[in-house]
């Protein structure tokens, strides 16, 4: 039996307005891999115990598990209705917070993941599309995350480990059984203390700045139906 993923109780700030309900978000973060910490399940507590005004932040820990990850997933979003699912991994090596824009279809694990499991050239999907975009405003994300002083930019690939397989099957969960919510995924960086345990340094980012540009995230994807239009394109 798959464990059951820790979860940190929603809250709503004090600011929300009355006369509006709070829109319902589920944030995930990942438990620890390959390290003693894994800072996207930092962050997304530290989100859900101090969310942006209007939001009502629910925060759950997903295993770092082929499969194990994404029935986790699914329970939590039939368990209440959601308003906007953002799902949150660690990218050790990035120097920002990165929204991703495409997730694909096939996992293929240059590592095992905490199971043991290591699939080559599977699909997360049987018979799914080859790929889904995003449906979060992605490059007005990136802006708001700027904005609020967080470095912040449109990724193109999640990669084909768990955070990808996890991405895949939010974005498949809700084009076929919840096409009314809104979802993505954004990869945070190394935190300080784990850049110092390797050498050469990477980037890394603070917990507490992860949080802030993680809250501008998730207020632009809330108030943001149409996305803005500027260069967020890679050359390679």
């Amino acid at each position: 039996m798959s464990p059951t993923p820790q979860t940190t109780p929603q809250t709503t700030p004090d600011t929300a307005p009355d006369t509006a309900p709070a829109a319902r978000v589920l944030l995930t973060g990942f438990e620890p891999f390959d390290d003693a910490v894994n800072p996207s399940w930092e962050t997304a507590q530290l989100v859900a115990t101090e969310p942006p005004a209007g939001l009502a932040v629910t925060a759950v820990r997903l295993s770092c598990v082929f499969g194990r990850a994404l029935e986790e997933l699914r329970t939590q979003l039939t368990s209440a209705p959601w308003d906007l699912v953002v799902c949150l991994g660690q990218a050790g090596g990035r120097p920002d917070l990165t929204v991703e824009r495409v997730a694909i279809n096939v996992d293929d694990a240059r590592i095992p993941d905490n199971a043991g499991a290591q699939p080559v050239d599977e699909p997360v999907v049987p018979d799914g599309p080859a790929a889904y975009f995003s449906s979060l405003p992605i490059k007005a994300c990136v802006a708001e995350a700027r904005a609020a002083g967080v470095p912040a930019s449109v990724s193109q690939t999640a990669g084909t480990f768990v955070c990808n397989h996890v991405f895949y099957g939010l974005a498949h969960l809700l084009a076929t059984e919840l096409p009314g919510v809104r979802g993505g995924f954004v990869h945070v960086p190394f935190t300080p203390e784990q850049a110092a345990r390797r050498a050469p340094a990477p980037p890394s980012m603070s917990v507490r700045d992860m949080a802030a540009g993680t809250a501008a995230v998730l207020r632009a994807a809330a108030r943001t139906s149409t996305d803005i239009r500027e260069t967020g394109g890679a050359t390679h």
